[in-house]
């Protein structure tokens, strides 16, 4: 049953009735704001803001911690603002508080250039924590920020000093709790018993297509309950004091997540609209704009009124956050004092720089004719570098022993053990994908996480999304070709690669051998401003003796040459991954006039300069072959039109990973057939 409500806290002197009416100025120029914004910009969703203004001010008022004028503090609360399209509220309480958010960026709401995009953008507009507007990512991104605070405030925190303690606060919609990374997420959020995650859900029963109740009738509160969450039913979210009081016991609830249902009426305040499907995402008119206004005491004139009074309990919080900080600085300062090395640790944690000489723990692979499956010397690397790069906090959907994700020596995070490193995310890819955006978007942790390459179909929103956010997170995808044998065509990745290299921002990296896939890490762990995929193989491949020298070079430049022709080339063989190895095979027969270039990365090679393109792949040999065990979409590039692409437009086969590839025509002797047709062309 949901806990007896508390008492709702008073942060100030002042009484009851004068804190209403300062809230009520609050809560009506975040309404007056928005309607201005979407009717200037003839564009938005003016329903949540104006709905969910009451339970916001409280929020942002009586217990949000922050600082406007340090934005990234690191021991701030988070607040997400899940549903993204009703991005004008968290835009007003940014510009009430004091961020460096002008009111003429408010004026110019969705417009090319502004502070303002449709949808909140991290690191684009001060005080916005991450990028939302996709339903249902905000929610189980806020997940992966909750465990990021749980599992530093067990390793950093001691008796005498507390300095990791903050909350993450969530505004979510009934469009973010019906899409199911939301269920995945908050699964794992209700195993882990994520207590200091507070979701506060705008339940105003209405959706675009109109009431919920043409689709979506369960007992969402209930739901949440079976999910192992703190619950507090039937808040009317236009009492602000019992707003305040669900807020408090939820904090006081440290062994679960709290889901608060909060009850509003969409687009609040407009006489002929409100609780209407149509302000949703309409702009109210110009002359219902003026009947809200007149109805909630808003001048007509100007337009984008905020009256003097409706920053005051907004801008004491934030003075208030800003003394927490200054705190923080002295505790953090008489934390290092006490504990030198945790102290020192924790800074640099925070500040994302590797520790030093944490290279020389990253391992060399002699040549080895029979080798090892790249997924495999994954698993030697992260063995390697974990004991040096404490930040790293790995896990897997349920397939750990398959893509060798867990360190040695690493330990399961669990409700009990918060301070252990490795996470068990269940057959949840999606929550995964989401929850390591914000742990990397927290900060101090550096997550990765595994699944098979063909599960990336099931966590592409949030890759993209990360990929967006430059979320330095890295997804390590096995079993990356029909290679993988006998689980068959629904398991074996044919259009996965081109579908990831095409996600602007994100490094997609097939390493050929063991020693491209530690340059691989090395590239991925150094990279603060954008996500990395690994892909993988099952299949063991050759150690080439080339790639001990060349590979951390060639793999940071996107592709190299691994083995060159006598002279001029003849040829080029183009490959990445396994195929690597095949294009060598190849060249053995096609003999000294065939070049062969690993291309781990065609991303990162695009980004080289002319020169060392040209160097790689110089134009004037036209007679170029790319092979690779997937789509060949994208080659076409590489190749051009004399080209000629060895790959797959079809999908795999149940055989073991040696007969599919042969039946599918992934072979040397492929190779070298179109490289006698490229010749000759």
């Amino acid at each position: 049953m949901p806990d007896t409500i508390a008492p709702a806290p008073d942060a100030t002197d002042r009484d009851a009735a004068e804190r209403a009416r300062l809230e009520e100025s609050a809560a009506n120029a975040i309404r007056g704001l928005t309607i201005d914004a979407i009717e200037t910009a003839d564009s938005g969703h003016p329903g949540l803001p104006m709905g969910m203004a009451d339970a916001a001010v409280v929020l942002w008022s009586r217990f949000l911690k922050h600082n406007p004028d340090d934005p990234a503090w690191f021991d701030r609360d988070r607040f997400v603002l899940s549903a993204g399209h009703g991005s004008m509220l968290i835009y007003s309480l940014l510009h009430l508080s004091g961020y460096s958010l002008p009111l003429e960026q408010l004026k110019r709401f969705r417009q090319l250039g502004s502070m303002t995009p449709g949808h909140p953008e991290v690191h684009h507009t001060p005080g916005v924590e991450t990028t939302t507007g996709p339903l249902g990512q905000g929610l189980a991104t806020a997940v992966g920020m909750a465990m990021a605070e749980r599992h530093l405030a067990a390793q950093f925190n001691t008796g005498d000093h507390v300095v990791v303690d903050h909350y993450t606060y969530v505004i979510a919609s009934d469009g973010d709790l019906q899409e199911g990374v939301t269920n995945e997420a908050c699964s794992l959020a209700g195993h882990l018993g994520l207590g200091k995650l507070v979701v506060l859900y705008d339940d105003n029963h209405v959706s675009i297509d109109g009431d919920t109740e043409l689709s979506f009738t369960e007992d969402r509160a209930g739901r949440y309950q079976a999910l192992g969450w703190h619950v507090i039913r039937e808040i009317d979210g236009h009492d602000r004091e019992a707003v305040a009081a669900a807020i408090e016991t939820a904090r006081n609830v440290l062994d679960r997540p709290s889901f608060l249902e909060v009850r509003t009426t969409i687009g609040y305040g407009s006489p002929n609209l409100a609780g209407q499907h149509t302000i949703h995402s309409d702009a109210l008119g110009k002359a219902e704009l003026e009947a809200t206004k007149n109805h909630l005491g808003i001048p007509l004139e100007p337009e984008f009124y905020v009256a003097d009074d409706a920053t005051t309990l907004l801008r004491e919080q934030a003075a208030r956050g800003a003394d927490a900080q200054r705190q923080w600085d002295d505790d953090m300062d008489a934390f290092q004092a006490d504990e030198a090395d945790k102290g020192a640790e924790l800074r640099r944690r925070i500040s994302g720089e590797l520790p030093e000489g944490w290279l020389d723990a990253l391992p060399s692979f002699d040549a080895d004719a029979k080798g090892m499956a790249s997924r495999a010397a994954s698993g030697k690397v992260l063995d390697a570098l974990a004991p040096v790069l404490p930040e790293l906090m790995g896990g897997s959907a349920d397939l750990t022993p398959s893509v060798k994700t867990k360190a040695a020596g690493m330990e399961d995070f669990q409700f009990g053990t918060p301070a252990q490193r490795y996470v068990h995310y269940g057959i949840r890819e999606h929550a995964m994908a989401a929850a390591m955006n914000g742990m990397a978007l927290h900060g101090a942790i550096r997550p990765y996480g595994g699944t098979f390459l063909i599960f990336s179909d099931y966590m592409k929103p949030a890759v993209r999304l990360g990929a967006l956010m430059g979320a330095p997170v890295v997804h390590v995808f096995t079993h990356d070709s029909v290679g993988l044998g006998e689980d068959g065509p629904t398991h074996q990745p044919v259009e996965q690669l081109a579908g990831l290299r095409a996600i602007p921002g994100l490094r997609m990296i097939r390493p050929a051998d063991a020693n491209e896939t530690a340059a691989a890490w090395k590239l991925a762990l150094e990279t603060r401003d954008h996500p990395t995929a690994l892909a993988l193989s099952r299949q063991a491949l050759p150690t080439m003796a080339e790639t001990q020298s060349r590979a951390t070079d060639g793999v940071a430049r996107g592709a190299y040459v691994v083995s060159d022709s006598d002279g001029e080339p003849e040829v080029i063989l183009i490959a990445s991954g396994s195929e690597v190895g095949l294009a060598m095979e190849a060249k053995q027969t096609l003999g000294a006039g065939a070049r062969v270039v690993s291309m781990p990365c065609d991303r990162l090679f695009w980004e080289q300069d002319e020169g060392y393109r040209e160097s790689v792949l110089p134009r004037s040999v036209r007679a170029r072959v790319a092979v690779e065990a997937a789509s060949p979409f994208g080659w076409g590039r590489i190749v051009g039109l004399d080209g000629v692409v060895v790959a797959l437009d079809r999908f795999g086969t149940s055989a073991p990973g040696t007969e599919a590839l042969t039946d599918l025509g992934i072979t040397a002797d492929a190779v070298v057939e179109a490289a006698r047709r490229a010749m000759g062309a």
